[in-house]
């Protein structure tokens, strides 16, 4: 029984259980599969890595600072982007990026901390 390449359709030397001819086939054959979740996920990591950057360039004193929401959306944060949550016994929540967060104060203000 002849095994043919999945991705180009030549004859498959080797091993019983190879599938691809070549790195090359391989590397072709997968991300074709993968092409369109990567896609998806390519945007929702450069969002969150936009929004990093963004409450990175805050100066932080002592873990926090300051901000008004319309810096922030001036500098083109995205609220809807975060990687995960944290309350507090207190019932606070704070919103995180990796670990840079935010904490949504009184008058559009946010104070932003960086978890330890």
């Amino acid at each position: 029984m002849q095994r043919k390449c999945l991705e180009c359709g030549t004859e498959v030397k080797g091993r019983i259980d190879k599938k691809f001819c070549s790195d090359h086939c391989r590397n072709a054959y997968n991300n074709k599969i993968n092409k369109v979740s990567k896609n998806l996920i390519r945007n929702i990591n450069n969002r969150l890595r936009k929004n990093y950057r963004i409450l990175d360039s805050f100066p932080l004193k002592d873990g926090k600072t300051k901000t008004t929401r319309t810096r922030l959306m001036n500098k083109g944060f995205d609220f809807e982007f975060i990687t995960n949550l944290y309350t507090t016994k207190k019932g606070t929540t704070y919103y995180f990026v990796y670990d840079l967060g935010y904490l949504p104060l009184d008058n559009d203000y946010y104070m932003i901390v960086k978890r330890e």
